[in-house]
């Protein structure tokens, strides 16, 4: 079983008078300790396809299932407990809570769960430690750079060991060496711990971290490519190719 799997899914949406379709029958698969990348250009569905996977918006039909639990079926208070323990969120723009430090901005997922004391502290402090950012703990957003920011979302995103960690242009907001590192500390997190990540990019320098490719345009998935350590310039010519 797939910790991700994307089978027939369709979106639509209401424009005035007509109906666009944001999604054709999108099937995907996403094995365990992946790290695929979505490109495609900006209204080709890739963020559509990652809301739908973060239980954020629902398929018109098809199912959307992480580790076998279709979320399209779900109640809405069930599929809110169960994105925040099986589903990893990082966003471009952040979205830490300003008046709390980056400890606890990574400890509040525990927290929202009923846990406390010395379990969610020793957890915090392997993720800050992992993140390399362990002497700015007690530090607030606005006291942190833009990739320290984004090293404590992602830490936020593995508190609770998701499934799956679902990251949205996590780069779109950093210059291009916090892109370099946080794009590291992604592949890193998937080489070396074995977690399963899917990132939403529409550039070649960023999808090349990824090992695996999907290429996205007009709701459709057109290729599925492994990377193979191909650098940023062989991506990015074979994007285009696959754009035609």
């Amino acid at each position: 079983m797939h910790p991700l799997s994307v089978e027939k899914v369709t979106k639509t949406f209401r424009q005035g008078d007509r109906t666009v379709t944001a999604l054709a029958s999108i099937d995907l698969q996403v094995p365990q300790s992946q790290f695929l990348a979505i490109m495609g250009a900006s209204g080709s569905g890739k963020s559509t396809l990652l809301h739908l996977m973060a239980g954020l918006a629902r398929p018109d039909s098809g199912s959307v299932r992480i580790n076998g639990e279709d979320l399209a079926h779900m109640p809405d208070f069930q599929l809110t407990t169960f994105r925040r323990r099986n589903i990893g969120l990082v966003f471009q723009s952040f979205n830490l809570i300003p008046t709390l430090s980056a400890e606890e901005n990574i400890a509040l997922p525990l927290m929202l769960e009923g846990n406390n004391g010395r379990p969610v502290r020793r957890k915090v402090e392997e993720l800050l430690e992992t993140l390399g950012i362990a002497d700015r703990r007690t530090h607030r957003p606005d006291s942190l750079s833009g990739g320290e920011q984004q090293r404590v979302a992602i830490g936020r995103a593995l508190a609770a060991d998701p499934a799956v960690i679902l990251a949205d242009e996590p780069t779109g907001n950093l210059d291009s060496a916090n892109s370099r590192s946080v794009c590291e500390l992604l592949r890193d997190l998937v080489v070396i711990h074995k977690k399963t990540i899917v990132m939403v990019t529409h550039e070649p320098v960023i999808g090349a971290y990824a090992q695996e490719v999907a290429v996205i345009r007009d709701g459709q998935i057109l290729t599925h490519f492994a990377t193979d350590g191909m650098n940023s310039h062989g991506l990015a010519a074979k994007y285009a190719d696959c754009l035609g």
